[in-house]
C-alpha cells in the first residue's frame, strides 16, 4: 500500500501551473528556443489568441516566462522567453512524471 501512497503524493505534488496542458506546451516550446514570437507560439500550440494570452499571463505572473515587446518598423511584436525559474519548474515536472513510470522490468 505504501507504493500507492507515494504515487498519490507525487501526483498531488505536481506543479499545477506546469501540469495544465496548454501551459505545458508553451513551456516546452520555450525551453527549446531563446525567444519565441507570439504568432509562432500560437501556430505551434494551436491555441487561440485569447487562450494563448491568458496562459502566458498566468505563466508570467508565476515567474515562469518573460514577455518581450518590441517594434519591427511600426509593427509591435510580442515574444516570450522562459525564465530560469520556469526552466527549473519544467525540469522538476519532467522528473516527477518519470518517477511515476514503472521501472524497467517491473510492472
Amino acid at each position: 500500500m505504501r507504493k500507492n501512497e507515494d504515487i498519490s503524493k507525487t501526483i498531488l505534488d505536481l506543479d499545477r501551473m506546469v501540469h495544465e496542458p496548454a501551459r505545458l506546451a508553451i513551456l516546452t516550446v520555450l525551453a527549446s528556443a531563446e525567444e519565441v514570437a507570439f504568432l509562432f507560439l500560437q501556430r505551434v500550440t494551436g491555441l487561440s489568441k485569447g487562450n494563448l494570452s491568458s496562459h502566458t499571463q498566468k505563466l508570467e505572473a508565476a515567474g515562469y516566462l518573460a514577455t518581450v515587446k518590441v517594434f519591427q518598423g511600426r509593427i509591435p511584436v510580442t515574444s516570450f522567453r522562459i525564465t530560469d525559474e520556469g526552466r527549473t519548474a519544467l525540469q522538476l515536472y519532467h522528473h516527477q512524471l518519470r518517477a511515476l513510470l514503472p521501472k524497467e522490468g517491473k510492472p
